[in-house]
This record gives structure tokens, C-alpha cells and sequence, in this order.
């Protein structure tokens, strides 16, 4: 007799449900994996809402001679005339007209001179985030 040297139908259903358990369980797997990177994304775009927010106001308050003119719960404005407000409305914290920082949840701008300079409180929390509070102190005045 010849040798058979083919793939019987048997063979061939047990590669074809091997191949379709391994895809499974790559997909499965990857699933996974993608959500947790989407999460860590969003919780990342989270946090530089309040990087944004400190480097400009980091900036701001590194001027010489700056003074607070004004500075009420959701607002403050500096000698320099720049303003920054919290408008609940939309969620944002705007420089000017700008709006530098979304998803914003409460801000509240407080201040007070400590050692005879200005000394900016912001306090932030960002939607699913915990609440930051921050001191700025002004160079001089």
C-alpha cells in the first residue's frame, strides 16, 4: 500500500479550532490592554489641566513688581492688568479670554502678604481628580 502522506479532515479541525482559541485569546488579551491605555490617557489629560494652569500662572506671578488689584472667589486680577477667572458655566479657567484649562469642577483664588509680599492660594479641583491647593508668592512689590 502507498504511504498516505496528507492532512486528514480530522487533523485539520483540530488546527482550525487551535488557531480560533489562540485568536481568542490574543483578542481577549488586547482588549485589555487597550482599555487600560485609553484610561491612563484620559487620567493624563487630566493632569496637565493643571500643569497648563500652574505654567501660566507660574509665569504670571514671576514678573517683578506685581501687585493683586482684586481677587474675589472665582477671580483675580494683578497690576498688570492680566485676569484670571473661573466661570463655572463652562467649566474653565480663561487668562484674559483665553481659556487655559478645562474640565474644571471649583477654583477658588484667595490671597494674603505674608513677609510683606503677596501670596496667591488657588484652589482647584479638576473633574475626577482630587482637589490641589497651590501658594503662589509674588516677586515683590
Amino acid at each position: 500500500m502507498k504511504s498516505q502522506k496528507g492532512i486528514t479532515l480530522i487533523s485539520l479541525t483540530i488546527y482550525i479550532i487551535g488557531m480560533t482559541i489562540a485568536v481568542a485569546i490574543i483578542t481577549v488579551i488586547s482588549s485589555y490592554f487597550y482599555k487600560n491605555i485609553d484610561t491612563t490617557a484620559e487620567g493624563i489629560g487630566l493632569y496637565s489641566e493643571y500643569t497648563k494652569f500652574d505654567s501660566f500662572f507660574s509665569e504670571e506671578v514671576n514678573h517683578n513688581n506685581l501687585k493683586v488689584e482684586e481677587c474675589k472667589n472665582n477671580y483675580v486680577v494683578f497690576s498688570n492688568g492680566v485676569q484670571y477667572m473661573f466661570i463655572p458655566e463652562n467649566k474653565g479657567i480663561y487668562k484674559d479670554t483665553v481659556k487655559i484649562c478645562s474640565q474644571v469642577e471649583s477654583c477658588n483664588f484667595n490671597y494674603t502678604i505674608k513677609n510683606a509680599k503677596y501670596v496667591v492660594t488657588v484652589e482647584m479641583k479638576i473633574k475626577g481628580l482630587e482637589k490641589r491647593t497651590v501658594e503662589y508668592t509674588l516677586q515683590s512689590w
